[in-house]
């Protein structure tokens, strides 16, 4: 059998035509300019955004110092508590002292960012007459005292209560803290973690001062925002049979009577409960507090004629 002769190509024959593998697929169109446009001022929103809460809640930098009055200083609440040790835990001992008070609990991000330069300050300035308060908002004392010893905190921290918090007006989050000069006066209030130089500045500014006299021209230290005004709480409110109601304008018998008024009324909060009982559970439930505080003023209302007949 004869093998097939292969077909050789002269200079006067074309080669046949190769076969070309096909093309790969084109890409997707690109993504238009307008939405690339969109999507990245959405980001830099965002961006803008984080930073500004990042910056207001989690480290606010001392980028200058403003000055209050005198009349901005009130007394700070006494109280009295015992510490995660055992120990008695009373402010007024500390009188004569700088105290920052720092309301925090362990859950707390921006809580926990202060803590390592509350420790150092508590090193570097408790032999000059200065001292750190923890007041921790936790539930319950154990996770306050593993967190304790793990970050070996070398201050009191005592377990806090809403009456407290309230007593000094801690309303805004966690940590709100407060510096104390000698005088037992509060002289800063700070919401959200600080950088610990606007501490440092604010307890060297009132150990400068004697034990009696308040620091000249106090300058409180970082930027100064509109919830940082010493706003306390009133005891006739906080220390209520209803609390939130100050029912000092009452006898005995009127409380009696109001309060069975607020018993016989439904909280319109949903908590299906009556009025009283709602002042009772949740203290922060603003419904049942302007429902209260309505029957409050029209039983004033109703008694003011009478007063004024005789």
């Amino acid at each position: 059998m004869e093998e097939p002769t292969p077909i050789e190509s002269s200079p006067g024959t074309p080669n046949p035509p190769e076969v070309q593998p096909s093309p790969p697929p084109p890409p997707p169109p690109p993504a238009s300019k307008q939405a690339k446009v969109a999507a990245g001022a959405l980001l830099a929103l965002v961006l803008v955004v984080g930073l500004y809460y990042v910056n207001r809640f989690w480290i606010a930098p001392a980028v200058k110092a403003q000055s209050k009055s005198g009349t901005d200083h009130p007394l700070a609440p006494s109280f009295s508590l015992t510490d995660i040790t055992g120990k008695p835990l009373a402010l007024s001992d500390y009188h004569g002292k700088v105290v920052v008070l720092d309301f925090w609990a362990t859950w707390c991000g921006p809580c926990q960012l202060e803590i390592p330069g509350f420790i150092d300050l508590q090193k570097r300035y408790a032999a000059q007459g200065f001292t750190m308060i923890g007041i921790s908002m936790d539930d319950s004392a154990e996770p306050v005292v593993d967190y304790y010893k793990e970050k070996q905190m070398n201050y009191p921290v005592a377990l806090g209560n809403d009456r407290l918090a309230e007593l000094f007006g801690v309303n805004q989050g966690y940590p709100t803290t407060f510096v104390i000069g000698r005088d037992s006066r509060i002289y800063a209030k700070h919401v959200g973690a600080y950088d610990p130089a606007v501490f440092e500045t604010e307890i060297k500014e009132l150990l400068a001062a004697n034990e009696s006299g308040a620091p000249k021209d106090f300058q409180q230290a970082g930027q100064l925002f509109p919830d940082e005004k010493v706003e306390l709480g009133n005891p006739a409110t906080i220390d209520s049979e209803v609390p939130g109601i100050d029912l000092t304008k009452l006898t005995a018998d009127q409380k009696d009577a109001y309060k069975k008024i607020l018993s016989g009324k439904k909280c319109t909060c949903g908590c299906n409960r009556n009025l009283l009982e709602c002042r009772r559970v949740d203290r922060t439930c603003g419904t049942s507090r302007k429902l209260a505080q309505d029957e409050l003023d029209a039983m004033l209302k109703v008694k003011a004629p009478d007063a004024t007949a005789k």
